[in-house]
């Protein structure tokens, strides 16, 4: 069975004390890493959490956004020096917590649109500042996984196709991809289909339910999801990424306007839910 991570963002963006008794509590249930967003900016904490998480027991990964003024596909040189110093800053602080895996939409700025179809260029500029990183995370021995968001998050990756493109234009073997059931439930004509596309190149997965709340209370469609994991022989993580409005600030910033479900139903449940479906197909 594949290892089984749960994402904190549930109960908050920063990377502080305040985790530990969470962290110990998805020990006790089963699950085998922490996924924490990168963000805070106090560097020691993330040294200090790494070391309590790995004497709990649990691996990390990491998830991160950037921002307008940090844009990777910006046709200003100095903005797009800033996503890379940025990028480096978070394998750092990655490095710190001991995470072998860096996920999130950071081939570009976060819910920043240019009112117009995504083009070559932006690729390309996307692509370099990537294999840029990837040199950085590869000293780290860290694993880059850029992710596709909905139409409604950003532009330039929506899809399995753009994303693989993506990818194969960086060509790094530190830059790989991830794939998140939510936004592909939105964008990909089928699961099935798009997991098989990305196949080659994909090393993280999300679970995520069509609302974020628990997975396997919404429509995302499970079976077709596990089945083709198994059939392409996925070996990465499967890590539950759901939302609530504990942390307001970060909860605002990404359009989270209501719970979808209580945190612990979510890691618990959630966390029964994959056993069960990785039982079933075979995982």
């Amino acid at each position: 069975m594949n290892k089984i991570g749960f994402n904190v963002l549930a109960w908050s963006a920063s990377v502080s004390d305040d985790l530990k008794p969470i962290i110990e509590r998805l020990k006790e249930i089963g699950y085998d890493g922490v996924e924490f967003f990168v963000g805070s900016p106090d560097a020691k904490a993330y040294k200090e959490i790494g070391e309590f998480t790995a004497n709990a027991g649990l691996e990390s990964s990491t998830v991160f956004v950037l921002g307008p003024d940090e844009n990777p596909i910006d046709a200003d040189a100095k903005v797009r020096a800033k996503a890379l110093d940025k990028m480096k800053w978070t394998i750092d602080r990655s490095h710190d917590l001991g995470a072998k895996v860096i996920c999130g939409p950071f081939h570009s700025a976060f819910s920043t649109f240019a009112q117009r179809a995504p083009n070559e260029d932006e690729y390309s500029r996307s692509a370099e500042v990537l294999y840029q990183a990837g040199e950085h995370a590869k000293q780290a021995e860290i694993v880059l996984t850029p992710e596709a968001l909905n139409r409604f998050e950003c532009y330039l990756c929506n899809t399995m196709d753009q994303l693989l493109h993506l990818i194969n234009k960086t060509n790094h073997p530190n830059v790989l991809a991830m794939f998140d059931t939510h936004h592909a439930n939105i964008e990909e004509k089928n699961l099935g289909d798009a997991i098989r596309k990305i196949a080659p190149v994909l090393h993280h997965v999300h679970i995520s339910e069509n609302d974020r709340g628990t997975p396997g209370s919404g429509h995302v469609p499970w079976d077709d999801t596990f089945a083709t994991l198994a059939e392409i022989k996925f070996k990465g993580w499967l890590t539950i990424e759901g939302f609530t409005r504990n942390d307001p600030d970060f909860a605002n910033s990404i359009g989270v306007w209501r719970d979808f479900s209580e945190p612990w139903e979510m890691a618990e449940n959630g966390y029964k839910f994959i056993k069960m479906m990785g039982e079933k197909h075979g995982l």
